[in-house]
């Protein structure tokens, strides 16, 4: 909306000074026409911006201009600041509401502890994008439409159409009731009823969605945390599961332990090891996860696994030895 473009420009002037036209149009994700125009309707509504001439003007506001903000104190707006670098607002569409509401944040601050709040939350990162073995976390991309429709399904208790492809399934629609949205390590899911019963929908597998006049089927309030939790237990239990005894050096069980659906046991071994009983999706996914591991650790059970192993090492040792 202009009104909130409006105000993010005051915010960007008041904060960083003066700036060019197309450092503006960069930052607010518009054409330096659109800067010019806003800045004349700034202008005309009796906001003091000028513009200075040469090679290093721009656009500025007068000394001492205010906004009418509401004031927040240094603790409330650093910890808005931290949240705000989170990838969720990104996974459910609202990365440039995001960015509008923390200039609003940094300036509802005295101006004594403006610059403190945003050097602070400058120190602070929070789920970067790959981890100390540059593993990259990939977040997944939801084309806008889809996330905005979804989104809005979600808060106003409407019955929602999207169109699914579940794993191994061609995609097709399916009418459901909205219950909330969650996002874990950049990926977005879709919490929902259908015929009553739950459901939960990866929202990267959604390629269209449709808002429905039609009130959702649902509860007034939800404990979101606790329904993913139930959830996430129901989804570990069921399936095809496998169930393997590990032993593992104990500087890599945290890499067995992400990797796995759950920890069933756990003891330490005369020689420092750590002795595992833990949980996999399937017979692929436990096959996976013990080979990362290499020599770190070693499958006791279930004995088709062990023979699995021992049989891609020796095809491995086959394609890289002398005869080759």
């Amino acid at each position: 909306m202009r009104a909130d473009r409006l105000v993010s420009l005051v915010l960007l002037l008041r904060q960083r000074g003066r700036l060019s036209a197309a450092t503006l149009a960069r930052e607010l994700e518009v054409s330096t026409r659109t800067v010019l125009r806003d800045i004349e309707a700034l202008s005309a509504a009796g906001v003091p911006v000028y513009a200075e001439r040469g090679r290093h003007g721009g656009f500025a506001l007068l000394p001492g201009f205010q906004t009418e903000l509401t004031g927040l104190n240094h603790d409330e707006a650093l910890a808005l600041l931290v949240a705000g670098s989170r990838r969720g607002a990104q996974v459910f569409g609202l990365g440039s509401a995001l960015a509008s509401a923390m200039l609003k944040v940094v300036d509802a601050l005295p101006e004594s502890h403006r610059d403190t709040a945003a050097g602070v939350a400058q120190r602070l990162l929070i789920d970067p994008e790959t981890d100390l073995l540059a593993r990259r976390v990939v977040a997944e991309e939801v084309p806008d439409a889809v996330v905005a429709e979804v989104r809005r399904a979600v808060f106003a208790g409407h019955k929602l159409r999207i169109h699914y492809a579940a794993t191994g399934q061609a995609p097709r629609w399916r009418t459901v009731d909205p219950i909330g949205l969650v996002t874990v390590r950049g990926q977005g899911y879709l919490l929902a009823t259908r015929s009553g019963a739950d459901r939960t929908y990866r929202l990267s597998r959604v390629s269209a969605a449709e808002e429905l006049d039609e009130p959702a089927q649902r509860a007034d309030r939800v404990d979101l945390d606790r329904a993913w939790q139930e959830r996430s237990t129901r989804f570990r239990t069921g399936g095809d599961q496998v169930a393997v005894r590990v032993r593992v050096n104990p500087a890599r069980r945290e890499d067995l332990v992400s990797t796995a659906l759950a920890v069933r046991a756990e003891e330490a071994d005369a020689d420092g090891w750590l002795r595992l009983e833990v949980t996999f999706q399937d017979s692929r996914h436990a096959e996976w996860a013990l080979w990362q591991l290499s020599t770190d650790a070693e499958a006791l059970t279930p004995r088709w696994l062990r023979t699995r192993l021992r049989d891609r090492a020796a095809a491995i040792a086959a394609c890289y030895g002398p005869s080759s």
